[in-house]
């Protein structure tokens, strides 16, 4: 067993605590969106369908960010599909997590929960199946006022003021051959590097975060830092750095992810892809404390370091 001490001498300081190191992520994976923040039929639900035993507890936990909507999920999500009226948004397989993705919660509604529980939210373009184009369509979404054709379909969906999305991720662990899109350090890099010239083209106020090593004991680790920031470093705020651990040791990742244990409205079977099949509505639920979608941390470190 490993034992660690902490001196702690209230006297000495070395500088102020960044409040985005207390952040969080939420994932279209498992329980964490579907039947965790968001379930209409529970007791608890709001207008929207998001619960408020949950939203209660995340205010409780405080957490200042919120990474969305991936993780895994991301590098092969089309953000389109979660916008608009939710009778009209299309149904997709989820790779990532083998699951049924409904779309029933996306983009503005994320937006709207995390600022209601008083977390700013980071987004995450998907670097593994689509491109530069992509990322400036939804930042136009997100953070442009109005007088184009993506800001002002935000505003004909409800949406008249822009999210104004201050941070955000180029990509997820595209060093993990579990990813879909999975790259070399060098074809991430130039793609990171011109999505990030692109996005600072339509709102160069944003902070950007470039794909670090999914994790220490992976076999590219360091070498692909170097080779992300010799095309980057200029052009990005930070590097995420993703460390995973079990209850009793540091591990590398599988090279595929995990079977799903939990069951929801958008999860299904596991393996083969062959057995797809969508799981049944959620019941209703009785209140309980329970901190469904509020799973991980997320952390950027920054880029421009000695």
């Amino acid at each position: 067993m490993i034992v660690a001490a902490v001196t702690l001498d209230p006297t000495f300081r070395i500088g102020p605590v960044d409040p985005r190191l207390f952040g969080t992520f939420v994932e279209h994976m498992g329980r964490c969106v579907y039947t965790g923040v968001y379930e209409p039929e529970h007791l608890t639900a709001d207008a929207d369908g998001f619960r408020g035993d949950v939203a209660a507890l995340v205010r409780e936990m405080g957490p200042t960010v919120v990474r969305y909507p991936g993780g895994n999920f991301v590098s092969g999500y089309r953000w389109e599909d979660g916008i608009g009226p939710r009778d009209q948004r299309p149904v997709r397989l989820d790779t990532a997590w083998k699951a049924f993705e409904t779309n029933a919660v996306g983009v503005d509604e994320f937006v709207t929960w995390s600022r209601g529980v008083g977390m700013e939210p980071v987004m995450a373009v998907n670097l593994g199946t689509r491109g530069v184009q992509e990322a400036l369509d939804l930042l136009e979404y997100t953070n442009m006022p109005g007088g184009t054709a993506w800001s002002d379909l935000r505003r004909r969906h409800g949406h008249a003021a822009p999210h104004g999305v201050k941070v955000w991720c180029l990509g997820n662990e595209l060093d993990g051959p579990w990813q879909i899109g999975h790259k070399t350090p060098e074809e991430y890099a130039r793609l990171a590097a011109e999505t990030a010239r692109g996005m600072r083209m339509v709102d160069p106020t944003i902070e950007l975060v470039a794909c670090g090593s999914s994790h220490s004991q992976m076999p590219t680790f360091a070498a692909w830092e170097a080779t992300v920031l010799e095309h980057c470093y200029d052009l990005v705020d930070y590097v995420s750095l993703h460390s995973t651990t079990t209850r009793s040791t540091r591990s590398p990742r599988r090279s595929s992810p995990a079977p799903p244990t939990s069951t929801g409205r958008s999860t299904a079977s596991w393996p083969p892809p062959t057995t797809w099949a969508r799981s049944s509505s959620p019941a209703r639920r009785s209140t309980s404390r329970s901190t469904s979608g509020t799973s991980g941390t997320s952390r950027a470190s920054p880029a421009r370091t000695t």
